[in-house]
């Protein structure tokens, strides 16, 4: 890239592509018509443009095609409305293309210098990404949990024969005192036991019932972040995973006599737009399938959710609604089934009728016989009236309403006398907000417009490659190099780590993509502030260590994360030369090999892109014991085996069949839903 004549980029054709340029100039030379079919984005248009570049191709022989689906029905209708190549779009993606490397061929040899860490990389977005979850994991950190208590009251009306107690019993919540509007908040547990004695022996009663009927609309149909958020809470595929068996679905699947057939839409979109083609197909299979009740009168359509969306695309849906999952089934592999069944049904009950839902309230008052203080208990609960949407498809994020939604109360009246079964006090304590998974961390990046759909799984994939980022039963948690490489982007390059400034360039791509700004203005607008602060960097950034908080057992002097020319990480003295301690950096598990008695270790394959844990004896290779799941302290009571984490929850013994269910710990948030165990090992 020439930055002293306007980035003019030099484009080189790799030794393994000449000949297939050859061949394709060759072709071009007699044809009297070239049709572009690349993919409908900006990278394919950019494609398209390299290839009658590369090739020498007359530009007024090309045709540019356009197709979402790879059927024959979209293929054919795209060849009869060929247009122009959109130049607007390919500038847009040589703009990026130039930024990225711009930021990129400067900035990651000097973090590397600083660091004295060779290999280490920055760019606009990972390092973004990377930050985003760095002060999420110091907002972790500085979290304080506070003590909370409940207090829960098991209630019957009062007269109900002991063959209906169980049915008819509910459970209602302390909410605050009659005449007092804020909740009430029981700070610890003498509190929680001064109410409890109070309430006891109270009278209670029905003062008012509310029911309220509400339609919940079903979600829009898949983009590209929401398709990989749901297909971590529902399948746990990584984003990475997630795009990868899309792709084989958008290309094609062979269907026995039919052949190979494009069975979704293009997945990589940030629009919701739907054919009206595909509406009318969804909304006759809703029909025959399910019954006139569940049509809505009126088509649906959604709104962009994406700040830029170009609304030229389509929402990831199936190429047909009349293929369902079931007939398919014979045809895809496990993966591929899985994926195509959440994008067809997600697809099709968007084109549904709402669901209709009656929740209730129920306000009760307790009149204490000690103080007669009255105090307001409340009970609520949900009754499906009409399933609509729901009788096919539930989003993820609201799968841990469902006990909720579904819990039944009893038919009672204001004024009705109740039963008090028995009170219950509980200890809560706040939660920290929850660490990213690679879903969540996709929806935070779409909602700061950082990054756009062909993006997203790669810079989650990238910030774990690197080591900055390492994922724990599926969630992100920043290691000691990312969080220092994070600190020395915000402190000496705020343009790189400013999440609101590289949002910004997000929206001069656009405007470059429609026309309305120059590429090579928007990067010489950008270009000199940033070449400015890397000289800075360069003469004025100290070289800096990474601590990692453990004292050297020789000296007393504090411990850095060092790497070695084999690319293994160790810790080595701070004081080196002068004192030249250095220590593994494998993370013992407190469990015995049960084959020697050594130390158990929690280690990474040295192979294979995403590094996978396991636990290995401290004497290999003397010892070669290692097991994939981690080791637990207590041995199986059955056999007296090593037990190993199974999943999420549950224990299972090394050398028997026993197992058992592991003690969950209280979980809230929004993504209570996604704390789960990773997919691959």
């Amino acid at each position: 890239m020439d930055v002293a004549n306007d980035f003019s980029p030099e484009y080189v054709i790799p030794q393994d592509k000449r000949a297939l340029v050859a061949e394709i100039k060759a072709l071009a030379k007699d044809a009297t018509a070239i049709y572009l079919a690349t993919d409908p984005d900006r990278e394919g248009e950019a494609i398209s443009w390299h290839l009658i570049e590369a090739a020498g191709v007359d530009p007024k022989l090309v045709q540019r095609v356009v197709f979402h689906e790879i059927t024959e029905s979209a293929v054919k209708e795209a060849f009869e409305h060929p247009r122009a190549l959109d130049m607007d779009l390919v500038d847009a993606q040589q703009a990026r293309r130039v930024l990225d490397r711009l930021v990129g061929y400067e900035l990651s040899p000097l973090v590397s210098k600083k660091l004295r860490w060779w290999g280490l990389s920055a760019g606009r977005v990972q390092s973004a990404a990377l930050r985003i979850v760095v002060d999420r994991e110091r907002e972790v950190e500085a979290f304080i949990p506070v003590e909370h208590w409940s207090i829960d009251a098991q209630l019957q009306k009062e007269g109900t024969s002991d063959a209906k107690k169980v049915s008819n019993a509910f459970t209602s919540h302390l909410h605050s005192r009659v005449g007092e509007k804020q909740a009430l908040v029981i700070p610890d547990e003498d509190a929680a036991k001064l109410l409890n004695s109070d309430i006891e022996g109270a009278t209670f009663a029905v003062e008012k019932v509310q029911v309220r009927g509400v339609k919940q609309r079903p979600s829009a149909p898949f983009i590209t972040s929401t398709l990989q958020q749901e297909a971590w809470r529902k399948l746990r595929f990584g984003a990475r995973k997630t795009m990868s068996v899309a792709q084989q679905l958008y290309e094609g699947v062979t269907l026995g006599d039919q052949g190979s057939v494009g069975l979704i839409t293009y997945m990589r979109t940030d629009s919701t737009n739907v054919a009206a083609s595909a509406i009318e197909e969804a909304r006759e299979h809703i029909k025959k399938a399910f019954g006139a009740d569940y049509v809505p009168a009126q088509i649906r359509s959604y709104a962009k959710k994406v700040k830029g969306a170009q609304e030229a695309h389509e929402a990831i849906r199936p190429s047909s609604a009349l293929r369902t999952p079931d007939r398919l089934r014979t045809f895809l592999n496990s993966e591929q089934h899985r994926l195509y069944d959440l994008i067809w049904k997600r697809f099709v009950a968007s084109q549904m009728e709402d669901a209709k839902v009656d929740r209730t309230t129920i306000d009760i008052h307790a009149i204490s016989a000690k103080s007669k203080q009255a105090y307001l208990f409340r009970a609520t609960g949900s009754v499906l009236k009409f399933p609509g949407f729901r009788a096919l498809y539930l989003e993820g994020q609201d799968d841990g309403d469902e006990d909720e939604a579904a819990k039944l109360l009893p038919s009672v009246a204001a004024g009705d006398p109740l039963q008090n079964l028995g009170l219950e006090s509980k200890q809560h304590f706040t939660e920290p907000p929850p660490r990213y998974s690679e879903a969540s961390l996709v929806r935070s990046l779409e909602d700061k417009g950082i990054g756009r759909p062909s993006t997203y799984a790669a810079i989650v994939s990238t910030i774990q490659d690197r080591g900055y980022v390492q994922a724990d039963r599926g969630r992100l948690t920043p290691s000691l190099l990312g969080t220092v490489v994070s600190d020395l982007l915000s402190n000496y390059f705020t343009q790189i780590s400013d999440l609101n400034f590289t949002a910004k360039l997000e929206e001069e791509l656009d405007e470059v993509a429609q026309g309305e700004r120059s590429w090579r203005e928007m990067l010489s607008t950008f270009y000199g502030p940033f070449s400015a602060s890397i000289q800075e960097a360069a003469e004025k950034v100290p070289r800096m260590d990474i601590p990692t908080g453990e004292i050297c057992d020789l000296c007393g002097k504090p411990m850095n994360l060092k790497k070695n020319r084999w690319g293994s990480t160790f810790l080595s003295c701070s004081a080196f030369p002068e004192c030249r301690n250095a220590k593994s950096t494998q993370v013992k598990t407190g469990v015995s090999c049960p084959d020697c008695g050594g130390d158990l270790m929690e280690r990474k394959a040295k192979k294979g892109k995403r590094r996978s844990t396991f636990y290995g004896c401290s004497n290999y290779p003397t010892c070669n014991f290692a097991v994939n799941q981690k080791p637990l302290p207590d041995p199986c009571p059955e056999c007296s085996g090593m037990m190993v984490q199974r999943g999420r929850n549950t224990a299972k013994c090394t050398k028997c069949a026993y197992s058992e269910p592991m003690g969950a710990s209280e979980q809230t948030g929004q993504e209570q839903e996604q704390e789960q165990e990773p997919v691959e090992a």
